[in-house]
């Protein structure tokens, strides 16, 4: 797979996310991060100490699971193995940070195998699950793919139409043998492909990454509502199918359109919650909360925002909510759908976040 060059994400600016600090509202609520990242890049380090700042911001984060970050990765050996390297090193630092900490880091493991290579990916899946020490849950191999260039929010070039490749659905197949997710990364503009994966697949497990993926650069920017009307329909398909569950979160990258990285304070929890709400709540309507998630997708996301501030957006989103219906977005269907077996820590808080505060 290809990468793109250009800079596909907002740069973190420790001295500019400084400049406001909320406080965690309702901050019992037990939360797994359904969707983060850890990799030591060349001018981006964010391994376990780097998310253990951010999860302690307030918020009770009882885990988290890890998605696959092209980083880690075996230098020799078969092609096809060497992402096992990555798995290998997610599942080292998650044992070390269970035994330091309360949050469960990378209680699942969600790796990258390319299911292209349809039946034989089999040997690639049973490495990783070898080497993941019994965190290993899902597979992610992005599939977000746009004709136009200035459109596209990720650096990965996957090809056009591999949702639809015939190696690629022998290779998912593998993956419902092994009772393993599969992660979607795709574009809005992409859904239907998706939905026509999910009607052929019934048996595998599809989680939908970021949202759908609603595009607001390129030739989508200033045209938001157009691409709201689009992004539902196509959401609203997919919610017909029982094996399918949404991550909400992602807004926080470029490919958004949101202008928050450019202001010269970082955005209040108001009004991430003013921007997103839309999105999340028109999600957990199609597909019910038992169906939907939060994701910090961090740390891409912390570009736009700090963790605490991220968190208290999603909260005061789900406020008008009941306690069960909050404990599902924030805990249990991320517990059910990656088989976390977690229990939660305490009953879900019945007071509601002040929208007003922060």
């Amino acid at each position: 797979m290809t990468t793109d060059p250009r800079p596909r994400h907002f740069p973190i600016r420790p001295d500019w996310l400084a400049l406001r600090r909320e406080t965690a509202v309702d901050p019992d609520q037990p939360i797994i991060d359904a969707h983060h990242h850890l990799w030591d890049k060349p001018g981006a380090r964010y391994l376990a100490a780097e998310m253990t700042d951010d999860t302690g911001s307030g918020h009770t984060v009882v885990a988290t699971v890890f998605v696959e970050g092209k980083t880690g990765h075996l230098p020799d050996g078969l092609p096809a193995l060497r992402p096992t390297g990555e798995t290998a090193m997610i599942a080292g630092l998650a044992a070390e940070a269970d035994a330091e900490g309360a949050t469960r880091f990378a209680a699942g493991i969600v790796a990258y195998a390319d299911l292209r290579l349809g039946t034989a990916v089999a040997e690639v899946l049973d490495r990783h699950a070898e080497v993941a020490r019994g965190r290993l849950r899902g597979i992610r191999d992005p599939a977000a793919w746009h004709a136009d260039p200035s459109a596209r929010g990720s650096v990965i070039l996957p090809p056009p139409g591999m949702l639809h490749d015939a190696a690629f659905r022998r290779g998912l197949a593998e993956l419902t043998r092994r009772d393993l997710s599969f992660d979607a990364w795709v574009y809005h503009t992409q859904l239907a492909e998706l939905a026509d994966l999910a009607h052929a697949m019934p048996d595998t497990r599809l989680v939908i990454n970021h949202t759908g993926g609603p595009i607001g650069i390129g030739p989508y920017a200033n045209r938001r509502a157009e691409v709201f009307d689009d992004w539902r329909q196509g959401m609203k398909t997919l919610a017909g199918f029982e094996n399918v569950v949404v991550k909400m979160g992602g807004f926080g990258m470029l490919m958004s359109g949101f202008d928050f990285a450019d202001r010269p304070l970082p955005p209040t929890s108001d009004a991430l919650a003013a921007a997103w709400g839309p999105y999340f709540r028109e999600c957990i309507a199609l597909f019910g909360p038992d169906r939907c998630m939060f994701e910090s997708n961090f740390p891409v996301d912390k570009g736009t925002a700090p963790y605490g501030t991220l968190w208290n957006a999603f909260k005061k989103i789900v406020a008008d909510h009941s306690a069960d219906e909050r404990h599902a977005v924030f805990f249990g269907c991320a517990n059910r759908t990656y088989r976390l077996g977690m229990t939660a820590p305490a009953e879900p808080s019945i007071a509601r976040p002040d929208r007003g505060k922060g």
